[in-house]
């Protein structure tokens, strides 16, 4: 398979592309981007700094790639975006590198849907099969978990994790982490209810759906404190492996910062930015 690169596209000679990637017209691609085998690029699309894109990806029209972090301490050191394969891209997506304080990188999974118009800031991890519906946004140091959907006009704080398998319904307003498995809506978000219908499509059993089911009734219904649901969760005879998840998940919360467990990861994430991007060696 050839590669075909438009006339107008502006191609650095420093770039590494790989076999049947498309570039289409007026696409800017920077001097220190590669990118993997068969991904196609659409019209106007810019991809700059240290960025690295996997195979099968489809970028569509006027998205941005790799573009400098939103963030006041940042001094053009040569942070890093990860993208994996066959990730959809839509319409003025934009998705910046990291920073140094953050640990230098952004990544996106594989499998990804990010429809029209999304952010995602610097320093986030999007693990696989993420789907971000139109003018979704995602401030810095953001984590989604594999599976997760979320709606359009939500947004999310800075070090908020998203649980796996989420759903976050549209215009809601994330403050805190968003445990795995729950449905979520609202300003601020609250749990509403458990994700049956995306846990289905996922392949979860029958049997984690009851455990998940009545892990929630305890946790949201019953009216213990949260701490004492968890203990008993936990107390429990061979709770399942989905249960075991959404308590840790929420013990982390805990033990963050408002809600928020990667806030409390701040200087290990600097130190590992440090480390990787400035070589600095930690004493």
């Amino acid at each position: 398979m050839t590669s075909r690169f438009h006339p107008t596209a502006v191609i650095h000679p420093g770039a590494e592309l790989g076999v049947g990637v498309e570039v289409g017209p007026y696409s800017v691609i920077g001097p220190d981007v590669r990118i993997g085998d068969r991904t196609r690029m659409g019209p106007h699309v810019v991809v700059e700094g240290v960025t690295q894109i996997g195979e099968e990806n489809a970028v569509v029209g006027q998205a941005n790639l790799g573009g400098p972090p939103q963030d006041l301490s940042y001094r053009g050191e040569k942070t890093r975006l990860i993208i994996g394969d066959r990730n959809t891209i839509r319409e003025f997506t934009t998705v910046n590198r990291g920073t140094v304080k953050g640990g230098g990188i952004t990544r996106i999974g594989n499998d990804c849907l990010l429809m029209a118009c999304c952010h995602v800031a610097h320093d986030c991890v999007l693990e696989d099969r993420v789907i971000m519906a139109n003018c979704a946004l995602l401030a810095g140091h953001v984590f989604v978990g594999e599976g997760a959907n979320i709606s359009g006009g939500s947004a999310a704080h800075h070090f908020t994790t998203i649980g796996a398998h989420a759903y976050v319904g549209g215009m809601s307003r994330m403050v805190q982490d968003v445990p795995p498995f729950m449905l979520l809506e609202g300003h601020p978000a609250r749990v509403r209810g458990v994700n049956v219908v995306g846990l289905r499509r996922s392949g979860f059993s029958e049997e984690d759906l009851k455990s998940i089911r009545s892990a929630f009734r305890l946790i949201y219904r019953s009216g213990n404190p949260r701490r004492r649901s968890l203990e008993i969760l936990k107390d429990g005879s061979h709770p399942s492996k989905p249960v075991q998840r959404l308590v840790e998940a929420l013990e982390r919360s805990d033990r963050g910062v408002n809600g928020r467990y990667r806030e409390s990861l701040r200087e290990s994430f600097a130190q590992d930015g440090r480390r990787l991007i400035l070589g600095e060696e930690e004493e």
